[in-house]
């Protein structure tokens, strides 16, 4: 069982006494090995039942049950029975078992003489007992096509030296109140590190915090009635887990998507969630208007309509409605008549408007026309990267290295090697950060640095340059320097975004500089064909990206999220599979060879 207490007598014996009816009790833990009532039919209650069995187990050519608390071998007995009468034909049953105070074997022979009807397995495997030194103690049973490991030790030593992944487990320690160290948090996220994709879980507890502690590592935790006197146990079953590094609005979509589809996300960030370029007190959520590329501006219109209905579910995410994109150059008049016009936009999504109409929604003279984009927004970053990091694990670290795991899927480290977490499927969302962890994305950097006053207002606009209203006031900007991966605020770029503002609009421009300017700096991460990188690594099953967004982060994010999250799942992508393709990170591969 779990690690005894702190006594001058800590030796290996589970100090057996032996209750009147026969029952075997521990001294040590002053707890039962199994219900007075019918030990037997509690383990197949809680155990076999619990965890899905014989069900579970179909179509598994290994299936691999790892127990926490081997006792008088009563629930591996149970085990057995089943295994021998409705195990797959050729398959194998690998039971891996730990145990801190064994019993002997005698012990073990008197606890087991309860059950009659299980003698000829009983002696199979009193007549291979193990001994009661510490290490892993290995019994072949040809007969039954299975391997028993029984592991006697430290639970926490034993499972983190374990390299296997649990189909079921079977969490039988005694009491959490009388042996808490066979429930602690590091067991619990040994438990989850060992388990296989849809492990079944079963226990006779339901202790609030073996129920939270479950839930947090990716276990969905459901009530059942009990046996016997108890009134409830649990059963859980692992979800995927999947770890996704970066807490900007690539990392939020992703994790939303993948949390409503039912998997275990671990949301990784060095600093706090918009750390980077989505820390800033608003955002644009504009489209890429383009008039030739079909397939592009097509994604755009989706990925608008999409960010939309998924920002209006998030309390103050909304700034302000309709963005006024204005002419750049003389042949943005030809090319905003061509888009206005586009099947894809819903009626009234893109209007062309004059220099009359630009001055009265602005409230100044713009000197040209432009396209009101009716769908497009101005939001607040942050409570929607809160409302989507709501449910997941949250880790504070710096992942240095993405490597295989010893037992599938993958494990990530930091700096000095120290295991942050280990997941089947990793999502890397981490903006220009992505280009160390992943080097083969052709990704740049680009420097931006925006400002924002407060006292100010405007309705949205962009030319080039742009003004956002935030909750309190307006954020404009920003600059846009290629190959730098610097964030220090400097007084030359704002003075370069005041005189771009003043440039377009010079009556907003004045209104910004009689008041205190705020600043701040971030590193966009961009591709040379502008285009976002998204899918699953080539060559690394379960390792897969979203990156490169640029500045249209918080238009296609939310879409591309929802990708990522599908092809993690196996569900239904919403994206077409040509524009797929052309966001796949294999791209770049393709093009160098």
């Amino acid at each position: 069982m779990a690690p005894a207490p702190d006594t001058a007598d800590d030796d290996a014996s589970p100090r057996l006494t032996w209750a009147e009816d026969g029952a075997p009790r521990s001294g040590r833990f002053g707890d039962v090995y199994f219900s007075a009532d019918d030990g037997l039919a509690e383990s197949r209650a809680v155990f076999l039942q619990g965890c899905g069995l014989p069900q579970a187990w179909a179509g598994h050519a290994t299936f691999t049950v790892a127990e926490l608390g081997f006792g008088t071998g009563l629930n591996i007995l149970a085990l057995l029975d089943l295994w021998r009468r409705e195990g797959p034909g050729n398959a194998r049953l690998h039971v891996f078992t730990v145990e801190r105070f064994p019993l002997s074997r005698d012990e073990a022979a008197r606890a087991l003489a309860a059950w009659p009807e299980l003698a000829d397995i009983s002696s199979v495997l009193l007549d291979r007992w193990p001994a009661g030194d510490p290490g892993v103690h290995r019994i072949d049973l040809p007969g039954f096509n299975a391997v028993i490991d029984v592991a006697v030790g430290e639970v926490v030593d034993v499972l983190s030296a374990w390299t296997g992944r649990a189909d079921a487990w079977f969490l039988d320690g005694f009491s959490p109140a009388l042996n808490p160290g066979m429930w602690s948090e590091p067991v619990l996220d040994l438990v989850a590190a060992r388990s296989a994709p849809g492990a079944r879980l079963a226990t006779f507890t339901v202790a609030g915090f073996v129920r939270r502690g479950l839930t947090q590592r990716g276990f969905r935790v459901d009530k059942r009635p009990g046996h016997g006197r108890k009134r409830e146990r649990l059963e859980a079953v692992r979800r995927p887990t999947v770890a996704v590094i970066g807490a900007g609005i690539a990392g939020a979509s992703v994790a939303r998507a993948l949390f409503e589809a039912g998997s275990a996300v671990t949301v990784i960030e060095a600093d706090r969630p918009g750390a980077g370029g989505s820390g800033f007190p608003a955002a644009l959520v504009t489209p890429r208007l383009d008039a030739g590329d079909v397939g592009i501006a097509s994604f755009h219109a989706q990925a608008l309509d999409r960010a939309g209905a998924l920002y209006s579910a998030v309390p103050d995410a909304i700034v302000a409605e309709g963005v006024v994109q204005l002419h750049q150059t003389d042949r943005d008049t030809a090319r905003f008549d061509k888009i206005a016009v586009q099947t894809w936009w819903s009626p009234g999504a893109m209007t062309v408007i004059d220099v009359a109409e630009a001055t009265a929604r602005l409230g100044e003279r713009t000197g040209t026309g432009g396209l009101l984009m009716a769908g497009a927004l101005a939001v607040a970053p942050a409570p929607i990267l809160s409302a989507w990091l709501e449910g997941t694990r949250r880790v504070s670290g710096t992942v240095a290295a993405i490597t295989p795991g010893e037992s599938g899927g993958w494990s990530l480290t930091d700096p000095d090697g120290v295991v942050i977490a280990e997941v089947d499927s990793v999502v890397i969302t981490a903006g220009w950060g992505a280009a160390a962890l992943a080097p083969d994305l052709d990704l740049r950097p680009v420097r931006g640095q925006a400002n924002w006053v407060e006292g100010v207002t405007v309705p949205a606009v962009a030319w080039g340059g742009y003004a956002a209203p935030t909750a309190e006031g307006l954020l404009f900007g920003a600059t846009h320097d290629r190959d730098d991966t610097t964030t220090d605020v400097r007084p030359a770029d704002t003075d370069r975004n005041v005189q771009t503002l003043a440039a377009r609009l010079p009556d907003l421009a004045a209104a910004v500089t009689d008041r205190p300017i705020q600043a701040r700096a971030a590193v966009r991460a961009t591709t040379r064909d502008r285009l976002p990188v998204c899918g699953a690594v080539p060559g690394r099953p379960g390792l897969l990206v979203l990156t490169g967004l640029g500045s249209r982060g918080f238009c296609v994010a939310p879409l591309l999220g929802e990708h990522v999250a599908a092809l993690i799942t196996g569900a239904a992508s919403p994206l077409a599979d040509d524009m797929a393709e052309r966001f796949a990170p294999g791209r770049f591969a393709d093009k160098r060879a």
